[in-house]
């Protein structure tokens, strides 16, 4: 992002875990599937058997237990005016920042 001078505002989602109210408006406010959100390869997500239990959970269940755990959060986390990317591709942060 310095690099190439893209202004960002920085929060460690681990330890600064957003509220319920905010995940959930990431949520409402990216155009991907609920999972896409979730970090599929942490042991908390293995361990709360998540990959069973997701789809029986809806939006405000889903933003409750992400707020409460910021290790379940995939990182890094990016939301700008058009969208919410969740983890790093180089090409990806490149076209829709650049």
């Amino acid at each position: 992002m310095e690099e190439h001078e893209v202004a960002y505002t920085y929060y460690d989602i681990v330890t600064q875990t957003p509220s319920a109210n905010e995940i959930k408006a990431i949520l409402t406010k990216g155009t991907h599937p609920l999972k896409y959100y979730f970090n599929t390869s942490g042991q908390h997500y293995r361990e709360q058997n998540l990959k069973e239990r997701l789809a029986e959970m809806d939006i405000d269940e889903i933003s409750q237990l992400l707020s409460q755990d910021g290790m379940l959060l995939k990182r890094p986390l990016l939301i700008d005016d058009n969208e919410v990317i969740c983890g790093f591709k180089e090409n990806i942060y490149q076209s829709e920042l650049l």
